[in-house]
């Protein structure tokens, strides 16, 4: 009896005790300490989809996430092997004070954007490192291609990525090297029935609209991201209103030889003052690419830099360069980065290889549109017909966290910048 009594009395005081305070919050670590970087962007982005309160840490472990502590967003993460810390009340207040007084900043996150792939139909995923991002971190996107956008298509959508597309209408002078391919050909007749369909001479009359309608999405607001090639030729069809760069690849007949001359750089974005590259035997568009990794003066790869911004006064860099790393290798492609005296004034570098610009951004009337040097941030020297890349062995992967960065940007509350 008096065993019983001990019982009742011990559950009576348990009953009373306080009880630990349940966690408001998770964390999810974007340092070393998280397990998979790249799916915890498509566990935010899941999050936003789910219309659940979401924060951008900036600065704080690397650019970490605060999310709902709600059982679907741990069985989200459970099932996509995202690491996750509970934050209680007492956890929040400590990480918001390390934040009011650190170079940091709390972002919240509003709405998951809308995103759009500029793909041709019938492209391969795995050749294009955005979309292999996306795919491996679970983030839906459409595909768009030039009918859509000549038909205003792109309104539909916050964010717009640029496959490696050659915008000059010159096919990437793949034909130095593969005149012939079935996959080329399939390119150069796909392209010359859309230009057909919608009236243009040729291919590049065709891609130099198509450009123009990209800009406009920019400066109506939309997000543009683009890598590799797509930068560089975006910019010289955007200047190209006088000539026609490719004339010696639709009628035979060579370009003026003052085409860099009367090329209207005050219509590009990002770029001034380049020389245009017309040698139909040289494989490179222009100057602005710093490598010029398929012609006989080819710089080497060395490492970039990401330049550390202040997430109180310069949120849009900040968010745009979170990572766990700051020094990372440098990869190749069609453009692999950009020389800096081709950049116009006002432009942002957000990464550097020694003195070429790796990483730049930009703002367009109400829009903004970023660039990212290279073909794929985990395959150094990308080659057509290589096997694609596993994103599974490469989960932490700095370099396509960058790509990421870029997605989640629009989701951020928009505010007055000095940028």
């Amino acid at each position: 009896m008096r065993g019983r009594r001990r019982v009742l009395a011990l559950l009576v005081v348990l009953a009373c005790a306080p009880r630990p305070a349940a966690a408001q919050w998770l964390l999810v670590p974007m340092d070393r300490r998280q397990e998979n970087h790249l799916r915890a962007y498509g566990l935010t982005y899941w999050a936003l989809r789910q219309e659940l309160k979401s924060e951008w840490l900036l600065n704080y472990r690397g650019g970490s996430f605060l999310l709902p502590d709600r059982p679907e967003v741990r069985r989200e993460a459970a099932l996509r092997g995202v690491s996750l810390v509970a934050v209680d009340a007492g956890d929040e207040a400590q990480i918001r004070a390390v934040i009011e007084r650190s170079n940091m900043a709390a972002v919240p996150l509003e709405r998951a954007p809308r995103i759009a792939i500029y793909t041709p139909p019938n492209s391969t995923p795995w050749d294009d490192a955005v979309t292999m991002a996306l795919e491996y971190a679970g983030i839906d996107y459409d595909r768009v291609w030039d009918p859509e956008v000549l038909t205003d298509g792109l309104g539909d959508y916050e964010w717009l990525h640029l496959h490696h597309e050659d915008f000059t209408g010159q096919y990437s002078k793949f034909f130095l090297t593969y005149a012939g391919a079935p996959w080329l050909q399939e390119e150069v007749a796909r392209n010359q029935e859309v230009a057909t369909r919608f009236g243009y001479p040729d291919v590049p009359a065709l891609k130099k609209v198509v450009a123009e309608r990209i800009r406009s999405y920019v400066e109506s607001g939309g997000f543009l991201f683009a890598m590799c090639s797509a930068t560089e030729t975006l910019e010289l069809a955007l200047a190209a209103h006088a000539v026609d760069i490719a004339a010696a690849y639709s009628d035979g007949t060579p370009p003026a030889p003052d085409a860099s001359a009367r090329m209207d750089w005050d219509h590009a974005m990002a770029f001034q003052g380049a020389q245009v590259q017309t040698s139909p035997a040289i494989n490179a568009f222009s100057d602005i690419d710093s490598h010029q990794v398929n012609t006989p003066w080819r710089q080497e790869l060395g490492v970039y830099t990401l330049f550390d911004f202040s997430a109180k006064f310069d949120p849009v860099p900040a968010m745009l360069t979170q990572n766990h790393e700051a020094v990372l290798p440098d990869f190749y492609g069609l453009t692999t980065a950009f020389r800096k005296d081709r950049l116009k004034p006002g432009t942002v570098v957000l990464a550097q290889e020694g003195g070429w610009a790796k990483y730049v951004h930009g703002n367009l009337g109400e829009g903004t549109w970023t660039y990212f040097g290279g073909h794929d941030p985990e395959d150094t020297e990308h080659q057509i017909g290589d096997p694609p890349t596993d994103l599974a062995l490469h989960p932490n992967s700095p370099g396509y966290r960058l790509i990421l960065n870029n997605v989640l940007f629009p989701a951020a509350r928009k505010k007055k910048l000095k940028t």
